[in-house]
């Protein structure tokens, strides 16, 4: 009878009925991806922002108002983008809300080629900065922002922030 070195003894953690790669955690109840398209008309801007409010409430993800905020200026600025420059050739986006343990992203998508890029200020102007407001909160909150071509031959514009639990005394 060969027992392969290990005697009669009880085995220390790690033997060979453990697994060597530990099993990742359960994913934590607020944790998940949602999609939805909308078109790309003006009232899809506040329908789209409401959305995420309600998903991020309703999931009982734990952000502040101030990240919250933050949140929904950034889905305004995007979903405004696309349907000011990218209606015309393409007329529905979709948005997306991604939540891990430790970070929320939303993105935009459309159908459109035109990669934007942030505009500088001027303030005699109005309008054409939404990208450049992304990127600035985004920064602000220490997370990341990018733009990246689809598969189809469009964009998405995306930001990703730190996900900061409140504390709830």
């Amino acid at each position: 009878m060969d027992n392969h070195g290990r005697g009669p003894a009880p085995r220390p953690a790690g033997g060979a009925d453990e697994p060597l790669v530990p099993t990742p955690p359960d994913p934590l109840p607020y944790e998940g991806v949602w999609r939805f398209t909308a078109p790309a008309v003006d009232a899809s801007v506040p329908q789209a922002r409401h959305a995420v409010r309600d998903l991020l409430h309703r999931q009982g993800v734990p952000v502040s108002d101030d990240l919250v905020q933050g949140l929904l200026l950034i889905v305004s600025e995007l979903v405004t983008n696309a349907v000011k420059h990218a209606a015309l050739l393409s007329p529905m986006l979709a948005v997306e809300v991604a939540v891990g343990a430790e970070w929320v992203r939303v993105s935009v998508e459309d159908n459109h080629p035109y990669r934007p890029t942030a505009l500088e200020t001027d303030h005699g102007r109005t309008g054409g900065r939404g990208l450049l407001l992304v990127r600035e909160i985004t920064r602000e909150a220490g997370g990341a922002c990018e733009v990246e071509h689809t598969p189809s031959g469009g964009k998405v514009i995306w930001a990703a922030l730190p996900l900061k639990p409140t504390r709830v005394l």
